[in-house]
């Protein structure tokens, strides 16, 4: 993978403050926004992995945050009064049509392929987002100065938390138009939470094939009021995360890193049902070292090299031109 997808920032610099400058707005980034918005697209796709944690992994996870918060009252007055000039000139407008057309890229190329491979090798796709998540984990801590005993609890609690909920039995529940659109509002929620995968959620709310298939056979209808749930969702809940990490910036910061530890039990390559109840697994070591065992490791370690590397990479970079400067 290119390493320009990611961009040049040090461990502080990923959670910067929010006052901080849009990146530039060229074609270069423009083609690199797609790029990061492909990558959240395919996330989204698989039950375990966030489209939050790529943002945290490809650094944009707070310029995602401010740009939609930037959807407020006083750009909606601009739109309805069509004053749409002056709206687009203080609406971050290219960074999120660029990162959204990527997410729908992915989602709408990938959906049969991913669809396809957790059929047939769901145990090499958990492994190599497995070791993407994990690396994920050294990276998010990082942005904690100081582990004080509280925020260590904090981070225990989050991660039992989201191990038991991980293990939850999926519910059934009917394909209502209401139903779908709140099973929207609420996965997309998860999807922009780093450890939290949307659509996991979708899977406990018995909704991730019924809104695969949609995806797949191109049912305007469905897609449109998951949609229309996605976007009443992103808007309300980004406020509320946007606010705690401005407040509250280091136990949100331990809260999303448990988040993330917990997850890890459903990306674990190796799962076993448990006879009473086969839809719930629970995670076991490989019972032999076969061919098939060593590529999902391969795969792992690969994920997690690919991650670490980026991040060694960009803090080198940020050193170098600091010391430019």
């Amino acid at each position: 993978m290119n390493l320009a997808l990611f961009p040049i920032v040090s461990n502080s610099d990923i959670l910067a403050p929010m006052n901080q400058s849009p990146l530039p707005q060229n074609p270069k980034e423009h083609l690199l926004n797609f790029a990061r918005g492909f990558c959240m697209g395919a996330a989204d796709l698989v039950p375990g992995v966030s489209g939050g944690t790529m943002a945290f992994i490809l650094g944009i996870y707070q310029q995602l945050l401010d740009a939609l918060h930037a959807i407020n009252l006083d750009f909606m007055r601009l739109i309805i009064t069509l004053r749409w000039k002056d709206a687009l000139r203080v609406f971050p407008w290219q960074f999120l049509l660029t990162l959204g057309l990527g997410i729908g890229t992915a989602i709408l190329s990938l959906s049969r392929p991913i669809h396809w491979a957790l059929a047939e090798h769901p145990s090499l796709v958990w492994a190599f987002f497995f070791g993407l998540v994990f690396a994920s984990v050294t990276v998010v801590r990082k942005r904690v100065k100081r582990w004080s005993f509280s925020l260590m609890v904090i981070t225990l609690i989050a991660i039992l938390l989201t191990f038991y909920a991980v293990g939850l039995i999926p519910l059934e529940t009917p394909h209502t138009p209401f139903l779908v659109f709140l099973s929207g509002a609420i996965a997309i929620c998860a999807m922009i939470l780093p450890g939290i995968s949307g659509a996991f959620i979708l899977v406990l709310l018995g909704k991730y094939a019924y809104i695969l298939n949609a995806l797949i056979s191109l049912d305007i209808l469905v897609m449109l009021t998951f949609g229309v749930g996605c976007v009443v969702g992103l808007l309300g809940f980004s406020r509320l995360l946007r606010y705690l990490m401005a407040q509250f910036h280091e136990p949100t910061i331990a809260v999303l890193t448990g988040l993330m530890i917990g997850s890890l039990r459903k990306v674990w390559p190796w799962q076993t049902p448990l006879a009473a109840n086969p839809t719930i697994t629970v995670p076991q070591l490989p019972q032999s070292f076969a061919l098939y065992d060593g590529i999902a490791l391969l795969l792992m370690l690969t994920g997690f090299l690919l991650v670490w590397g980026i991040e060694k990479y960009a803090s080198y970079q940020s050193s170098s031109q600091k010391m430019v400067l």
